[in-house]
């Protein structure tokens, strides 16, 4: 920690390369400005999340485009799961619902659709989960500074999704939680559970690897049975490299899960989002995951 990108988790776990094509190809298309034309222009209080209740109008033809490129080296990459991927059939999917799903996190109406196209569920989930990354990407780029400034919940102030880690950054050891799908960084209170609000110091734990010159470990709550990786570090990473450091650091996870910990799944609250196509508003829908 941390790795040198994309490649060099390739370097360090190989086995992982044929994913790693496919989340590399998507953090590549996350760098396209294109994708900030969908971030939404106006907002809701700072109580919320940036898309809570957002109405944000994608363009289909970018979303078919990201989507099939995905898709494409998934499916050539060899795997035997995402072997199966070639069967999807783009064209007779709804594109903004496969879309407000990713951005929802809603993996179950994800699943259904996986099962219609007789592919693996767990393959096409993590595709799908990457269609929206450009997008939470480029939100956090125009809002995310500002959004992020009196920000105390847990989840993040962006797209409302749990973090990733925490980074203790620097001599004073100022504490900062980092999202894994938009790459937002905000502050964190110390001996203070962000799932389930917890302060008493005797329920907060930490789990701490025993390889000597390991920088990470892990925070865990003993009354929700949740966990955080924790990384001690001079600066934060850049927004794009929170994803790569979290598979990079998968050894705490497993050793989380051992002691009977987990990372909540889906959103921290219901962002309640509306997807317009650009193409006009009659492919209207909310979403109220």
């Amino acid at each position: 920690m941390p790795v040198d990108g994309v490649e060099g988790l390739k370097r360090q776990r190989p086995e992982w390369s044929p994913w790693l094509s496919v989340v590399e190809e998507a953090l590549h298309e996350a760098t396209a400005v294109r994708w900030e034309r969908a971030v939404p222009s106006t907002a809701g209080p700072e109580s919320v999340p940036l898309l809570s209740g957002a109405t944000i109008i994608v363009d289909e033809t970018e979303i078919d485009r990201l989507l099939r490129r995905l898709i494409g080296i998934a499916w050539h990459a060899g795997t035997p799961a995402m072997a199966t991927l070639r069967n999807v059939a783009v064209r007779e999917m709804s594109l903004s619902d496969l879309f407000a799903a990713s951005v929802v996190q809603d993996m179950k109406r994800v699943a259904a659709i996986a099962t219609t196209h007789q592919v693996d569920e767990q393959a096409f989930q993590a595709v799908v989960a990457l269609v929206s990354l450009p997008f939470l990407q480029a939100c956090n780029r125009q809002a995310g500074p500002a959004r992020t400034r009196n920000w105390t919940s847990g989840y993040c102030p962006v797209c409302a999704s749990w973090p990733a880690f925490a980074e203790v950054r620097g001599i004073e050891r100022s504490r900062y939680l980092r999202c894994g799908r938009c790459g937002a960084e905000w502050y964190a209170r110390i001996l203070h559970c962000g799932y389930c609000g917890n302060t008493d110091h005797d329920e907060l734990t930490m789990l701490v690897p025993e390889s000597a010159g390991f920088a990470g470990a892990v925070e865990a709550c003993r009354r929700c049975k949740s966990y955080l990786k924790a990384f001690t570090r001079l600066q934060g990473c850049r927004p794009p490299a929170v994803m790569i450091e979290d598979l990079a650091s998968v050894a705490l996870d497993v050793a989380a899960l051992e002691q009977g910990y987990a990372r909540p799944e889906g959103t921290g609250c219901a962002l309640g989002i509306t997807i317009e196509s650009s193409a006009g508003k009659a492919g209207s829908l909310a979403w109220n995951g």
